[in-house]
């Protein structure tokens, strides 16, 4: 199962729009996880259009009338994704935040998708296995506009980033 793992997307407040060839990457994944910070309904509503499937969640710039969990999970190819969007102020603080919403909500195996840092992140913490895609859009903080994507099967995770 091919699934695109974005966040941050931060549009109208700070970028415009996702870059053609990541919409491109979300409209051909079997699943799409939005880490959160859709600014704009409208934003929300053009990556359902995109997705076959979404799983997302609220992140702390969320506009007002997005209504998103804090935390979703989602079973795909043996493995259980927790989405967080991990809102904290430091980044050691966003590891163990977000270790420890996924091992409250799932169980092995299990990988933890956050947000917030607009910081590509692909690490085992404290014994779970973290990403980050960093900012859809490149908004600040970020230096480029970054995702991954991810091949799931059979209990295993196989990610690549995409930068533009």
């Amino acid at each position: 199962m091919q699934v695109a793992i974005v966040s941050d997307s931060h549009i109208p407040d700070r970028e415009e729009t996702i870059p053609d060839e990541f919409e491109e990457r979300i409209a051909a994944a079997d699943h799409v996880v939005h880490a959160g910070d859709f600014t704009g309904t409208e934003t929300l509503s053009h990556v359902r259009e995109l997705a076959a499937e979404l799983t997302a969640v609220h992140g702390n710039m969320a506009a007002p009338d997005i209504d998103l969990p804090s935390v979703a999970s989602v079973e795909l190819g043996g493995v259980t994704l927790v989405v967080t969007h991990g809102t904290v102020r430091s980044l050691e603080a966003w590891y163990d935040t977000v270790a420890e919403t996924v091992r409250e909500h799932a169980d092995e195996p299990r990988v933890g998708v956050g947000g917030h840092t607009h910081r590509l992140e692909d690490e085992v913490h404290d014994g779970v296995r973290l990403l980050n895609p960093g900012s859809v859009t490149g908004a600040d903080p970020a230096t480029a506009a970054t995702m991954l994507t991810a091949e799931v099967d059979d209990g295993e995770v196989d990610v690549t980033v995409h930068e533009r």
